[in-house]
Formats: structure tokens, C-alpha cells, sequence
């Protein structure tokens, strides 16, 4: 495995697609993924105004979600429309679920031994 230090990031240059945990750290890129979670599609300049930022942001923040696999494009005309593709989702869902269970697990200890 191989790293770079790059802008104050350090990059695994082992793996070309971004880490799907990679991707949904950035509150912006979470905000874009509820978004387009609640549409079919939708084209930057209808993503743009829901942010505090320019399109050139934005679509920096897109193109890390396309990378993770999170985001989907396609182009019709000059325009270029993104979709939410939650499939990788699913390895956050399975990481928390384990972290779910530990944590209900331990509070039914702790009920238990408080009523005793």
C-alpha cells in the first residue's frame, strides 16, 4: 500500500476509486447524497443553489462521490444530469450494524444488572 501527501491530505494511491467512508466524511457530500436520495436526477445547476458554494465546488464534491461509486452521471445534450447510486452504501450499513449490535448487547448487560 502506498500513500501521497497531497494539499495537506494523505491519498492511498493503491486504490483509484475513493473509500466509500472517504466520501461520506465531508458534510457537504453527505448533504449532496440526501439530496439526490430525493430525486431521480438532477442537473448541477439544479444542485448548486441548496449549497454556499460555486459549481466548481460542487462538482469537486460530485466527482469523489462518482469515484466511490455513490454518484452516477450521465449527459444529455450539455447537460449533465447525477443520480444517487446507494449500492455502496450498503458497507457502511454492514460496519454499523455490527457496532449496533455490540452497543444494544452491552445496554441490555447493564439493564440487567441494574435491576438485580
Amino acid at each position: 500500500m502506498s500513500f501521497v501527501f497531497k494539499r495537506g491530505k494523505i491519498l492511498n494511491t493503491t486504490h483509484q476509486k475513493h473509500d466509500v467512508f472517504v466520501a461520506i466524511a465531508d458534510p457537504t457530500r453527505r448533504k449532496l447524497i440526501r439530496l439526490l436520495a430525493g430525486a431521480e436526477e438532477l442537473p448541477l445547476h439544479e444542485i448548486t443553489p441548496h449549497f454556499q458554494m460555486g459549481r466548481t465546488a460542487v462538482s469537486k464534491h460530485l466527482a469523489v462521490l462518482k469515484e466511490a461509486d455513490l454518484v452516477t452521471n450521465r449527459k444529455i445534450g450539455r447537460e449533465t444530469k447525477y443520480r444517487l447510486n446507494p449500492a455502496p452504501l450498503q458497507e457502511v450499513k454492514d460496519w454499523l450494524s455490527f457496532y449496533d449490535k455490540f452497543w444494544n448487547e452491552r445496554a441490555i448487560l447493564l439493564k440487567n444488572i441494574l435491576e438485580e
